[in-house]
């Protein structure tokens, strides 16, 4: 089923999100994982495609673990690594898997140039407009609550975002965020930019405290300070930052449903547990 299809405004998404194992890795790591998902009934399972579409290969492994276990699956794709020929044999290889989602990113620029700029997609809004050409997918898109790191202030984040909505964009998901009125302030500019498709809420639990700060750090996300002061007081101690983690993400997801927020992602890192946990916290406010 095609999300656009899924998504509706009376009622809230919930969708998750796995990173499949790195090329070589047994892929059938992946089952247990999937059948624990499986269990929380999500809208749709998003599967990334690594950094630098290191993974690209076993993406669409893991899409089709997916459509066996009867869920949508939305595959990721990067495209400045790649050729449009080899994007265009993605996309036929994905369809002709059943696959009917995909979520066009840039993705992260090699230090070394895989293909010439002659041969690939230079933004993800181009890869939108290539998919869009045939009708066969429904395609989403990525956005930047706190701005992406490489836009020279929000604003031009906020008009590059219009061109890829334009483009044919079905909805965006947001990057993770831990302020919920950073979310609410990027939505209201968004709608002054005319941007209206859906906007579904990534939720990232702050399960690891290193990694964790690592990762605001190089995706230039904001850590409020109530957010900070957990990590500084628990983030030596495992059991309590897992504790932690589930109830500050479960908070924001019940702020973002009470004020409105239509779709709620949750980035799972491949931790069953946790997304259940969370899940458990917010069933009845998601009307699950």
């Amino acid at each position: 089923m095609k999300i656009s299809e899924i998504l509706n405004p009376n009622r809230v998404s919930f969708s998750l999100e796995v990173f499949p194992p790195k090329i070589g890795s047994e892929i059938d790591k992946m089952d247990d994982i999937l059948d624990s998902l499986a269990e929380l009934h999500p809208d749709f399972i998003s599967v990334t495609c690594g950094a630098s579409g290191s993974t690209a290969r076993t993406t669409p492994a893991v899409c089709q673990k997916i459509l066996d276990r009867g869920m949508t699956p939305l595959a990721h794709m990067t495209c400045v690594s790649a050729s449009r020929e080899g994007i265009a044999d993605c996309a036929n290889q994905l369809h002709d898997m059943g696959v009917e989602n995909i979520l066009a990113l840039r993705g992260d620029i090699p230090e070394v140039p895989v293909v010439s700029d002659s041969e690939r997609y230079t933004y993800a809004s181009d890869l939108v407009a290539a998919l869009m050409e045939d009708g066969r997918f429904c395609v989403g898109g990525a956005c930047y609550p706190d701005g992406h790191i490489e836009a020279a202030n929000k604003d031009s984040d906020l008009d590059a975002l219009k061109i890829k909505a334009d483009a044919g964009c079905s909805f965006l998901t947001t990057q993770m965020f831990f302020d919920n009125d950073v979310l609410y302030s990027f939505m209201y500019r968004a709608l002054r930019k005319d941007i209206r498709v859906p906007i579904l809420a990534g939720i990232m639990p702050a399960t690891n405290a290193r990694q964790f700060a690592r990762s605001c750090q190089l995706s230039g996300t904001a850590m409020p300070p109530r957010l900070r002061s957990i990590l500084d007081k628990f983030g030596d101690n495992p059991a309590a930052m897992r504790q932690a983690a589930i109830v500050y993400a479960s908070e924001q997801i019940i702020d973002l449903v009470a004020n409105g927020v239509q779709g709620i992602h949750l980035y799972t890192m491949n931790r069953p547990s946790i997304a259940a946990a969370i899940l458990k916290n917010v069933k009845s406010v998601l009307g699950r």
